[in-house]
């Protein structure tokens, strides 16, 4: 395969050169930024592009925006994108425009050399190769949307201003609703989202990490120092425990 790499490490970069020359492949093209990137594809009109999610300048996702730009303009070229760490929202996005000729990977998966180049060859072949840890978030992530689809709109509303550090006070003033209909409306959020009673203050703590799109820590968790002590939490949002 013909085979346009996008990588900021020189050093990796290099690796993944010489693993795939080796393996057979042409490596046309290998940079460092996602406007290189595109303008490679454009050049040498791949079969294949190995993009990391997160290139320069701002190392955020420049890489995935670039990935899902040549799915769109150029649906010939297979992509496997590579990650330090499961970023759920680019996966998704990614995974959303097509699932043929994709993969995503984290970069440890890079050292086991024989699933590394068969994840490659199943990829341009057309296949699909997703790490391990990105379906498994991604379950994880699908779930939770699924929970808060089945919140009304007034709950969402309450629970957005939950997310935003707000007492059941000034939601209910926000809102121009009593504070006795918002605590209506955070136990039924609660109810909605298996938060059980036992988990105290927890539970809404835990509803907005869900809101937000983060992982549940689970009942018990409580925020640490940095040096790792447990601290009573102080934001407005976690002080708030009622109800």
């Amino acid at each position: 395969m013909r085979i346009v790499i996008a990588e900021d490490a020189v050093l990796l970069r290099a690796g993944l050169v010489r693993l795939l020359t080796e393996a057979g492949h042409d490596v046309v093209a290998d940079v460092d930024t996602a406007e290189a990137l595109l303008r490679a594809v454009e050049e040498h009109e791949p079969d294949f592009a190995l993009v990391d999610v997160r290139l320069p300048p701002t190392f955020t996702d420049e890489g995935i925006r670039a990935a899902v730009l040549i799915r769109s303009q150029h649906p010939d070229v297979a992509v496997l994108v590579l990650s330090q760490y499961v970023e759920e929202r680019y996966a998704s996005e990614l995974i959303e425009t097509r699932r043929d000729g994709l993969g995503y990977l984290l970069k440890d998966r890079v050292a086991d050399v024989d699933q590394f180049l068969e994840s490659v060859e199943t990829v341009g072949a057309g296949g699909t190769v997703l790490d391990p840890e990105v379906v498994s978030q991604l379950l994880v992530r699908s779930r939770h949307r699924r929970e808060l689809d089945q919140l009304s709109p007034r709950e969402h509303e309450v629970l957005g201003l939950m997310a935003q550090g707000l007492s059941n006070a000034s939601i209910a003033a926000n809102l121009f609703l009593t504070e006795s209909s918002v605590e209506k409306h955070i136990r039924s959020v609660f109810t909605k989202l298996g938060l059980a009673s036992e988990d105290g203050g927890n539970r809404r703590v835990r509803a907005v990490l869900r809101y937000l799109g983060y992982p549940d820590p689970g009942p018990g968790h409580r925020p640490s120092t940095p040096g790792g002590r447990r601290t009573t939490p102080t934001t407005p949002t976690n002080q708030e425990f009622r109800p």
